[in-house]
């Protein structure tokens, strides 16, 4: 019964949560959108080279949002002409770091962790944008149109501060109207699991011990809908009990990296081969980076 009532608060808190950043986000973006010049956006996100792709990354480190968040940041990304690998990189680094998180590594984990959860996470996301550009797979977006790297407006741009807002406000509905059903499948699942699972178990399964402790608790990540700012209380308990520190980085990383809600809502936007490369890609990194983390420290 208990577990019940805890997945039933959270479904509807994270519901709740989601819906307001969602629309919030999406209003905010279309609104500045009309004011910032779409050539200006283009310009600091498309350097040449793996330029555009650091920026992007920087951008996405000092923007705090959390996984689902991102998701109308990416699509006006993407409808100001960026470059489809620059937006990736931003897509990767977006949900794993920003300042905050950052403060709450350093405080609880120590700067040394924290300094090598922000380069390990910076250098797969570039290098994983600039793979993205390679392959060429921009044409694997969808319901996303792009003309010239620029809005299509009927009649052009709304003028008046309100006429802009309501304007922003309309489109933000009509995005999130798109994803609702997503949010709603992707929030259930993860709240069931989050309401089930017992983290004793996540702390037996992650001990030094064990050498395939880092995939493991990646692997049961993946499936749950955490912030990285939940991820860390949770993972220093887990220390605490013994998982090892290469362990718990590779569960913040493909907890908060591989949010089921946030895959549900990209699906939105990209078809079946960036979705199932983007699993694939942040489970390599939060590998990786974990035992990075087991050798190092």
């Amino acid at each position: 019964m208990n577990s019940f009532v805890v997945t039933i608060q959270y479904f509807i808190t994270i519901m709740a949560e989601l819906i307001v950043l969602f629309i919030g986000i999406s209003t905010i973006i279309a609104f500045l959108l009309m004011y910032i010049p779409q050539n200006k956006i283009k310009d600091w996100l498309s350097g040449k080279g793996i330029l555009g792709n650091i920026m992007a990354v920087l951008f996405g480190a000092v923007t705090p949002f959390c996984a689902c968040s991102t998701v109308p940041m990416t699509l006006g990304l993407l409808e100001a002409g960026v470059s489809f690998g620059t937006v990736m990189s931003f897509v990767i680094s977006s949900p794993l770091m920003d300042p905050l998180v950052f403060i709450l590594l350093g405080t609880f984990m120590g700067w040394k962790v924290a300094i090598g959860f922000l380069v390990l996470t910076s250098i797969f996301a570039v290098i994983f944008g600039l793979l993205f550009d390679k392959f060429g797979w921009a044409d694997q977006v969808k319901r996303v149109r792009i003309k010239g790297g620029k809005h299509e407006h009927n009649g052009g741009l709304p003028i008046g501060f309100k006429n802009r807002l309501k304007a922003s406000l309309l489109k933000a509905w009509t995005d999130f109207k798109g994803v609702f059903i997503y949010m709603v499948i992707g929030v259930a699942i993860g709240a069931a699991i989050y309401g089930y699972m017992p983290t004793e178990l996540l702390a037996k399964v992650a001990g030094p011990d064990n050498p395939f402790a880092v995939i493991v608790l990646a692997l049961i990540g993946m499936p749950l809908y955490i912030r990285v700012e939940s991820a860390i209380p949770i993972g220093l308990s887990l220390i605490n009990k013994g998982a090892s520190i290469g362990a718990v980085i590779a569960f913040i990383i493909s907890g908060a990296g591989i949010a089921i809600p946030e895959l549900t809502m990209l699906s939105s936007i990209f078809k079946k081969k960036i979705i199932i490369a983007f699993v694939v890609i942040v489970f390599v990194t939060s590998v990786i980076s974990g035992f990075v983390f087991n050798m190092l420290i």
